[in-house]
């Protein structure tokens, strides 16, 4: 049977959840109208990849970018719009998916990265999606504890940089481990959430030193402040991206340092980012995954070497 012809409009029409599913992704936690997905697009344990079924988008917070349906098929496939369209049409003609459309609503009313709101120090209406910071102090709620230790994170180093957090989403109270960046967001995170306020951005650490380290995530760097916490010398400065997206928007900061250690995580997207670099310069641009090449991250490394293992993170054994 000859494909139906489909267009931009038909196909956004389609639901994305059911699309997803099709393809054999199924949500790892829902919390309406969100549903959370194991991004299709790399490895992970923690689903950071979200569609607002409502509004029939996605956001994948891994590589700080998302869409429509098209835009996903694009880049699932690697293929032209005319190509996904030609593709998408041939499995409608298969009854495996079905036309929903989402309820009326403009694209640019989804915030991919939920937000706080202030102003002149007020805090406003709490809306739909929108994360609002009640508050802040030390770490010292019980499951966050729980949290940093199954995280092999001490408190002293987690107290350096980080804070208890209180914020409200869908009208909810959530108190979790805040970790800021150099705009005033925060990332957030506890055993059971996962997500960031804006602003969005990097988080710089200046130690005053020649070379930076560059994370993906503040774990691996909170792991790499405890593997390092007996060096008597200081540690490099560190960059955390909190989000690949920033990766290439910080190669002017890291070009400033002589040389720049590249602690990413060890999944598609961060071994594609680690091999970009090396080609840009690869005397500068060191690869320092080795250093955990059996584990997904360094934190996961850390988690799985304490036990048992601590000879491993003797003073001298650092990057």
């Amino acid at each position: 049977m000859a494909t139906c012809a489909l267009t931009c409009a038909d196909a956004k029409k389609i639901d994305l959840v059911d699309y997803l599913a099709s393809l054999g992704y199924h949500p790892q936690k829902v919390s309406h109208p969100d549903y959370w997905f194991l991004s299709p697009f790399r490895d992970e344990k923690t689903a950071s990849f979200k569609v607002n079924r409502k509004l029939n988008v996605f956001y994948d917070h891994g590589i700080g970018n998302g869409g429509d349906l098209i835009d996903f098929g694009t880049r699932f496939y690697n293929c032209s719009v005319s190509e996904f369209l030609n593709r998408l049409a041939g499995q409608l003609n298969q009854n495996s998916l079905s036309f929903h459309p989402p309820t009326q609503a403009s694209k640019t009313e989804f915030r991919p990265t939920v937000r706080d709101t202030f102003s002149a120090g007020k805090k406003r209406e709490n809306p739909d999606g929108k994360i609002i910071i009640m508050g802040d102090r030390p770490i010292a709620s019980n499951p966050l504890l729980e949290y940093l230790k199954k995280r092999c994170i001490p408190l002293e180093i987690a107290d350096r940089f980080c804070r208890e957090i209180d914020f409200l989403l869908y009208g909810k109270k959530y108190t979790v481990i805040g970790f800021k960046n150099n705009a005033g967001g925060y990332e957030l995170r506890s055993e059971n959430f996962k997500g960031s306020s804006s602003p969005k951005d990097i988080t710089f650490v200046d130690n005053r030193t020649d070379d930076v380290a560059v994370f993906e995530g503040f774990f691996s760097f909170l792991s790499f402040c405890t593997i390092n916490k007996n060096l008597t010398a200081p540690l490099s400065n560190c960059l955390v991206l909190n989000s690949l997206s920033f990766f290439e928007k910080s190669r002017p900061l890291m070009e400033k340092y002589k040389q720049v250690h590249l602690i990413l995580d060890r999944d598609t997207a961060g071994i594609k980012h680690t091999r970009q670099a090396l080609e840009w310069n690869i005397d500068k641009y060191i690869d320092r995954s080795d250093f955990y090449k059996n584990r997904k991250d360094l934190n996961d490394w850390l988690v799985h070497h304490q036990q048992g293992q601590r000879q491993s993170l003797r003073p001298g054994r650092h990057f």
